[in-house]
């Protein structure tokens, strides 16, 4: 045979033999600087859970501003990395243009998208950042951009490009979940009625089981309302109003120590915003809830001083009549504080300021529990002692900054650790199989308001936890909730990708407004100017070279 043939036939042999290999083994290699195609092992074992088609689609098809096109873009590549690790993950673009009212009727309202242009020129889009994912008779909805406000439609952009983990693998996980989780809402005690909860608790059920728990029977069959209350994963205490028992207390303390989560909306204080727009005058006062050695136990202590911020949210005042219409300004109103979420913490990374109403402060404690700061005032806050009148009047007063000298105030804090029992080296209100002096590497969040979850009521229907109804102003309020009820029940790391942060570089649209020119220049005059050189100077060497042969 032929050498030639030979060499040719062994080729094409092994052009075969690499290809069926390039089959069995696969592999993708991600050369970004900051690993953005690479999935963490959070996602990928989450992933690998799915067992039947899982459907996802995207509604990013169509005539986008360039920032739209690249978290377009973005999207895609993510959702390659998700299709090459499962073969059950089918995804597919489509435009919303001619299925606007079915979206919306599913929940997925458009946004409106404003892009800075080069030269200042501003324009809008009307976008449906939504993607769809169905599994098995399950579905859910994932909104791709960021609730907070963002400076920018770039910033927006940015945000949304490194929380398309988060928010596809969190959908993922909450719809292929086989055992729901199961949080409590406890009732018996004064806390808020349910139409108050609404908006942040809809939301809540959407993922998990929510159920209302009372504390009434602990005062006649308390072993079993303890092991009832233990049945769930977390208990939300939502601004109670009565003093609890030693055996209501001792009911909360066994669900901690038995490794129950617990979330903590306290007032100690009485302030009611609504009775003072009624009257334009009420005393505050020291709310006494038998808390205190509960929460000492555990690390904390909520003082009853009332925090004053220069930094707060406005409401809306009666400042005269024209005609028969009175007239409402919107103005700082300094006992509602606007916390700043920790920058380094996936429950307050990229939320909106927290609204806070008559809020105290939280003082830490020595001790084996770790805690970190969630949500803190500005540095320009005074504190109010009590009891003390407040006056609606007061709002008109211009503030003397010097008076503003308390520092940051802890609003807000997460507590991990082995929680000791409050009763430990102390008579138990009533005996029990399930005692237990410690917990096993608990958590719970505190935080020193109970209105933070309260949503308002327009025309007898409860209204966004997220804006305030008069004055539409947007909080983080909800996302903020959302997001401790996801990281205390988070048993698997999932929430931690809400830190993943992404190197995106931006285009500087003034310097390229301004630099306009020269880069024109630079693209399309210069090559063909140089073309031009090289055809001349081409020209005259083929001249010279025949006319010297001739």
């Amino acid at each position: 045979m032929n050498k030639k043939i030979k060499y040719t036939l062994v080729l094409i042999t092994g052009i075969i033999l690499l290809n069926i290999l390039s089959q069995s083994f696969y592999k993708r290699f991600d050369l970004t600087k900051d690993k953005r195609y690479t999935l963490s092992k959070t996602s990928e074992k989450i992933i690998s859970k799915i067992t039947e088609n899982l459907f996802i689609t995207i509604y990013l098809e169509g005539d986008f501003p360039p920032e739209f096109k690249r978290l377009q873009i973005e999207s895609s590549q993510f959702l390659e990395e998700l299709t090459a690790l499962n073969s059950n993950i089918i995804v597919n673009f489509e435009s919303p243009d001619n299925q606007r009212e079915e979206l919306i009727k599913k929940g997925m309202v458009p946004s409106q998208l404003t892009v800075q242009e080069v030269g200042g020129k501003l324009s809008e889009a009307i976008i449906f950042p939504w993607a769809s994912i169905n599994y098995k008779n399950k579905s859910k909805i994932v909104f791709l951009l960021p609730n907070a406000v963002q400076p920018s439609g770039e910033e927006q952009i940015k945000k949304a490009i490194e929380n398309l983990e988060y928010n596809f693998i969190n959908a993922i996980n909450s719809i292929i979940i086989k055992k729901e989780q199961k949080i409590a809402l406890l009732s018996g005690n004064g806390e808020l009625d349910d139409i108050y909860l609404y908006s942040f608790l809809s939301e809540v059920s959407k993922k998990y089981k929510l159920a209302k728990f009372t504390l009434d029977s602990v005062a006649k069959n308390p072993q079993n309302t303890l092991k009832d209350i233990t049945e769930f994963d977390l208990v939300i205490i939502a601004k109670p109003s009565e003093k609890f028992t030693e055996k209501e207390k001792f009911t909360l303390d066994q669900f901690i120590t038995n490794n129950g989560k617990t979330l903590w909306m306290i007032d100690n204080v009485i302030a009611d915003q609504d009775s003072l727009l009624a009257t334009g005058k009420m005393l505050a006062y020291p709310r006494e809830l038998n808390l205190t050695d509960l929460l000492f136990s555990y690390g904390i202590r909520i003082n009853t001083s009332l925090i004053k911020d220069l930094y707060a949210a406005k409401i809306p005042v009666a400042t005269g009549m024209i005609g028969n219409q009175t007239q409402f300004k919107n103005l700082d109103w300094f006992f509602h504080p606007l916390a700043g979420g920790n920058p380094n913490h996936p429950i307050t990374k990229n939320i909106s300021p927290v609204r806070f109403q008559f809020t105290n402060q939280i003082d830490t404690l020595k001790n084996k529990i770790k805690k970190t700061p969630l949500l803190i005032s500005s540095v320009l806050t005074q504190k109010l002692g009590i009891p003390n009148f407040i006056e609606l009047q007061s709002i008109a007063d211009k503030p003397k900054e010097s008076d503003y000298n308390s520092g940051n105030q802890l609003l807000a804090v997460l507590l991990e650790g082995d929680f000791k029992s409050a009763y430990k080296n102390r008579s138990q209100p009533f005996k029990t199989s399930l005692y237990k002096e410690y917990s096993n590497n608990n958590k719970m969040i505190v935080i020193a308001d109970g209105d933070v979850g309260k949503n308002q009521i327009l025309k007898k229907e409860p209204y966004d936890l997220s804006r305030d109804k008069w004055t539409n102003e947007q909080f983080g309020n909800k996302d903020f909730l959302l997001n401790t009820i996801d990281y205390l029940l988070d048993d698997t790391g999932l929430i931690q990708l809400r830190n993943k942060s992404l190197q995106i570089n931006i285009l500087d649209k003034q310097k390229a407004f301004k630099e306009k020119f020269f880069w024109q220049f630079l693209n399309v005059t210069l090559p063909i100017v140089l073309l031009l050189i090289f055809g001349l100077l081409f020209k005259i060497v083929r001249k010279k070279k025949y006319s010297t042969q001739n």
